[in-house]
């Protein structure tokens, strides 16, 4: 089990006939007549072992797979079909592996199509998007997939020519052969070629990077834009399947809580209600299985969801029936005023404190919070007569799906195909399948009949894994030109453990790397410390997860010091930094280090440094601002990467607020598709402010209170910055580990903001979210 959290925590459809993006199988693959297909395949434990000494594990989950997921056919007309086996939900990714297998494949843009895998752990490698890992760990596959597939093209010409291999061309779809002038497309040599052996990974020829035409240009669009922007492109919710019937399900109010009664007669009375089944709650730990409670299966969406309103239910509210997000918030903060369960320690905190010329504390406040994809979660499930289940639907860890799909119903998980939609969002709530196995479980109720399941807003919101609450404290002692000599942070939180391990109740290794003992401050006695604080609520990731609390409490308390020691506070943070030097994870506590290598990826804080400076030269720091305007910055680390985040922010005579612009710069290492880095970067900035502006989730009598958009707001459109520059920090060659892009742009976002407000205000931030104005 802890094998599996690591891996996922690592954070893990209908026919689309008019689209060029459809789910595959390899059967389909390799049926196709006069195809080049590369399929390189999952080698024997001995074998990839040897592998591992002599190339290297790439960082990837479970061991090195040699190249597991890339498939790569050409037909005879040219085109190239190249198998996704990420999910797309807005981040791009189909469009990055695409064109990282088009460039080494030296293919023409114009005739490269994509298809979307299936999840299948054993022929794709790890699924599970999420983690900000996905050309972090399979750039280097991917560009040996399309090296190899280039590689069989050139022999295959070569052998038609009867010419040697080295002196045959590939580029831009075509074969040349320079000394006798012939030349040839690629699919005129598919067939030939798709009967060749791929060749060896030590014999694989990569491009120099001088001569790639779409790595790092920035220069291509989504590949499924189209489909997205004229309503062709199929969502989990646009689901369809002959017979298919609809559900919804009504579920505990409060977590840990049981149905105690039902009465289904109104509900069978609804026109369209065909079934009302009740789905048995799991034990604990309650994992990703469905909470249980009442599902109404009718002929469409509809009446599914009016018979669940005829339902009359009675619910045993369980021992979370008093959970209350007011008095749960003063419950950490008495944890955090008393010593915790030490984490990090370096140094003598104590006695440093007691000399220190001045001593600093304050306390941060960061509420619940739900991931509110603009999709819900949808999923269709149908299970054939001969017992084999297929479902479709909007999933970032199609394996997951799977493989709890199989459990509950009892059934061997190669039975059980998944198919993966878009996404339309997931920020980490869709790597958890509960809502597939739900949608099994009422296909089953029906003889095997094809049942989708969908979740409307408020299901979402009241019964969704919840981005942890937190409180976090933290104390320093300055010396007397105002530099730090001591730093405690005590971070009191639930933890996403808590639905693996029923009790968990600290912070497990994963959340504790994410800006907590990690922290690369150059101070010479440091603690950090981990008070219990027991989960109420299903704790799940979000995106960018424990680095939000804790890159809110340290950055903004960074600038409390710059302020105490009346010092600007880009600068101050910046020598709190201290010089360029490389860390070892390891040796400051950082066991995870988000499951990397620390010797491949070593903390390096002159890469945090020069986000930090590339960040404030963007947004101009030190800029003389008129009355009632601030500027703010904070910088962190996460997935590997390096970002910082200045916020220029007004604060109106009522003490509304205005976020006029917002400067990202990030390194995540060498940029693979910038645009979709930009991208990214432009949305962890919205979503950043959001948090820090408007999202909560609260809880009265263990139930939710906010029911839908009105209530737990996301960033409006007319609120968001009017600008927002990215900046791109050089990290290397293209021969150096990747960072993420998906997550570390969050962090940075609310403590430039809310240090941006005091600038502006002289108001001290320190809970979130700050709603639509400071208060009197």
């Amino acid at each position: 089990m802890i094998h599996d959290l690591t891996r996922i925590a690592d954070a893990a459809a209908a026919p689309e006939p008019e689209s060029a993006l459809t789910n595959v199988s390899r059967r389909a693959l390799l049926g196709g007549a006069g195809a080049l297909v590369l399929a390189l395949a999952v080698r024997a434990p001995a074998a990839r072992a040897a592998d591992e000494k002599k190339f290297g594990a790439d960082g990837m989950p479970r061991g090195w797979r040699d190249d597991p997921t890339v498939f790569v056919a050409v037909a005879p007309d040219g085109t190239v079909t190249i198998t996704c086996h990420r999910q797309e939900m807005g981040q791009g990714v189909r469009t990055s592996v695409a064109l990282v297998v088009a460039d080494e494949l030296d293919a023409d843009w114009a005739k490269v199509k994509v298809v979307q895998a299936h999840g299948d752990e054993d022929r794709f490698g790890n699924q599970d998007t999420d983690g900000s890992r996905s050309l972090r760990h399979f750039f280097m596959p991917l560009r040996r997939a399309g090296a190899a597939a280039r590689a069989m093209l050139v022999e295959a010409a070569a052998q038609r020519w009867k010419v040697p291999a080295a002196e045959v061309t590939a580029e831009n779809g075509t074969l040349t052969h320079a000394k006798s002038g012939r030349t040839l497309g690629y699919g005129d040599v598919a067939e030939a070629a798709a009967k060749l052996t791929p060749p060896d990974r030590a014999g694989i020829a990569l491009k120099d990077p001088s001569a790639f035409r779409y790595i790092g240009k920035g220069q291509i669009g989504l590949i499924d834009n189209r489909d997205i922007t004229t309503g062709k492109a199929i969502y989990g919710l646009d689901t369809r399947v002959e017979g298919m019937l609809y559900a919804v399900v009504a579920r505990p109010p409060v977590f840990g809580g049981k149905l105690k009664t039902y009465d289904a007669a109104e509900a069978m009375k609804v026109p369209g209600v065909v079934k009302v089944i009740t789905i048995d709650p799991p034990a604990p730990p309650v994992e990703f299985q469905p909470l249980g409670g009442v599902a109404v299966i009718a002929k469409n969406t509809w009446a599914a969801i009016k018979g669940r309103e005829a339902l009359k239910l009675t619910w045993d509210d369980g021992p979370n029936a008093s959970y209350d997000s007011d008095t749960y918030r003063a419950t950490l903060e008495e944890a955090v005023r008393k010593p915790g369960k030490v984490v990090r320690q370096e140094g003598d905190v104590d006695a440093a404190l007691k000399g220190a010329a001045k001593r600093l504390e304050a306390e941060y406040y960061v509420p619940h919070l739900v991931q509110a994809p603009m999709e819900p979660p949808a999923a269709t499930v149908r299970i054939a007569k001969d017992g084999k289940v297929e479902a479709w639907g909007c999933v970032q860890a199609p394996q997951a799906a799977r493989d709890r799909i199989a459990k509950r119903l009892g059934i061997d998980p190669k039975t059980v195909t998944v198919n993966v939609t878009l996404l339309g969002g997931g920020f980490g709530r869709k790597s958890k399948p509960d809502y597939f196995v739900e949608a099994a479980l009422c296909s089953k109720a029906m003889d095997g009949a094809p049942v989708k399941m969908t979740w409307t807003r408020e299901d979402d919101l009241h019964n969704g894994y919840y981005h942890t609450v937190s409180v976090e404290r933290i104390e320093a002692g300055l010396d007397a030109k105002g530099m730090p000599v001591a730093w405690l942070h005590r971070s009191a939180a639930p933890t996403i453990g808590s639905i693996f391990v029923d009790g968990a109740d600290h912070e497990i290794p994963i959340e504790l790397g994410m800006g907590l003992v990690n922290v690369p401050f150059a101070i010479p006695n440091v603690r950090m410390e981990n008070p219990a604080a027991p989960a109420h609520v299903r704790i799940g990731w979000f995106r960018s997860v424990s680095n939000i609390p804790h890159a809110f409490a340290a950055q903004s308390f960074i600038a409390e010091m710059a302020h105490a020691a009346g010092r600007d506070p880009k600068d101050y943070l910046l020598e709190v930094i201290g010089p360029a030097r490389v860390i070892d994870p390891v040796k400051i506590g950082d066991v995870w280090n988000y499951g990397e290598d620390p010797s491949r990826y070593p903390y390096d804080t002159g890469r945090l440094r020069k986000v930090i400076e590339a960040a404030s030269k963007g947004i101009g720091w030190g800029r003389e601002l008129p009355k009632g305007r601030g500027l703010g910055i904070a910088g962190h680390y996460s997935f590997v990467s390096y970002t910082a985040a200045a916020a220029e922010v007004e604060v109106g005579p009522k003490g509304e607020i205005t976020v006029h612009r917002v400067d990202i710069a990030i390194d995540c290492g060498t940029q693979i598709n910038p645009e979709r880095v930009r991208s990214q970067l432009e949305g962890a900035v919205v979503m950043g402010m959001g948090l820090a502006l408007t999202a909560q989730i609260t809880f009265k009598n263990g139930r939710t209170v906010q029911d839908n958009l009105d209530t737990y707001e996301l960033t409006r459109i007319d609120a968001a910055p009017k600008v927002i520059e990215v900046h791109l920090v050089p990290g290397g060659d293209y021969a150096k580990p990747l960072g993420g892009v998906g997550e570390p742009g969050v962090p940075p976002v609310a403590p430039a903001i809310v240090n941006a407000v005091f600038a502006a205000s002289g108001r001290r931030i320190r809970q979130l979210p700050i709603r639509d104005k400071l208060s009197a």
